[in-house]
């Protein structure tokens, strides 16, 4: 018997989705835009996460030693750095490895190579650079390296990346509160338009409804269409959502390289692929939330739209 009911409703909530073709067509966009907002949201979210990583690597500080420290010494004080719960990572570059990445650097350069030979002697220190897990970690780093007064220890540049660092450390939070933010907002009038524009279609309905009533109807047998059409809306809007998010995904990195104006830059291929990228590795997370958005929004609008009707 339930079965039998259940039947019955689903095939009803079919019939009136294909019949109600052109205000199932309006529906099905206002629920498309709607996850597209959630998408974009998504996208948003991982662009901006990549973006603050990158910078964040950016960041960091120098040890410059003196050109007669000895190579013992800078890799016991690496080893006491790296131990520190503030340090992601500290990196040594000895004198030899700096002078090399040097004439790589300019090797296509003729004077300035000349210029390094008619020197003679390697003029280049060793240097540790350190990066902290966190932007503001990084004056507490400063200032043990500053402690120990060293004689190993030519100069720190803290000091000159200060500026940045300071910066970042306010941004990067604020950047993330008012991301949640504005996510929040987006999500609210989307759920805001999809529950009147199901109510519009549901509006149409009303006499349909009140006949329903009329010959005895339960609220179940009523409302039940209406949800799985509903549900119909939001399995097709998340269906379309995922081929515009899919086809954005795809040609975004060409899009990006194409405005910035900038071919092969080494900063650009940092952003490239962050959307493909991030679509193809988590596109089972993606799909469970687009298709089980879109099924939640217009489930429950038809429900609630539907809800008015059936009082009195």
């Amino acid at each position: 018997m339930i079965f039998t009911h259940f039947k019955r409703i689903t095939r009803t909530g079919f019939v009136n989705f294909w019949r109600n073709g052109f205000l199932s067509f309006s529906a099905t966009i206002v629920i498309t835009l709607s996850l597209s907002i959630f998408g974009a949201l998504i996208f948003g979210s991982a662009f901006g996460r990549a973006l603050l990583k990158e910078v964040k690597n950016k960041v960091d500080i120098n040890v410059y030693f003196t050109l007669d420290a000895p190579e013992t010494g800078i890799l016991a004080l690496k080893k006491t750095i790296e131990n520190l719960p503030e340090v992601a990572k500290a990196e040594y570059i000895s004198r030899d490895q700096a002078l090399t990445d040097f004439k790589e650097k300019w090797k296509d350069n003729s004077l300035i190579l000349q210029g390094l030979e008619e020197i003679g002697d390697n003029p280049f220190p060793a240097v540790l650079n350190i990066k902290a897990r966190e932007p503001s970690q990084y004056a507490g780093i400063a200032h043990f390296l500053e402690s120990r007064d060293s004689d190993m220890i030519e100069k720190v540049n803290y000091n000159q990346n200060k500026l940045i660092i300071d910066r970042l450390g306010r941004i990067i939070p604020a950047a993330e509160k008012s991301g949640t933010l504005i996510a929040i907002l987006f999500i609210l009038v989307a759920i805001i338009i999809t529950f009147n524009t199901i109510r519009l279609i549901i509006f149409t309905a009303r006499d349909e409804i009140s006949v329903m009533k009329l010959v005895g109807a339960s609220n179940l047998y009523i409302r039940g269409p209406f949800v799985v059409s509903g549900i119909m809306y939001g399995i097709f809007s998340g269906v379309l959502t995922l081929i515009l998010l899919g086809a954005f995904a795809y040609y975004s990195d060409v899009l990006v390289v194409r405005f910035s104006g900038i071919q092969g830059s080494s900063d650009l291929g940092l952003l490239a692929n962050v959307f493909s990228s991030y679509f193809l590795q988590n596109f089972g997370q993606i799909f469970l939330i687009i298709i089980g958005s879109g099924i939640i929004l217009g489930a429950i609008s038809s429900y609630l739209a539907v809800r008015r009707y059936l009082r009195g």
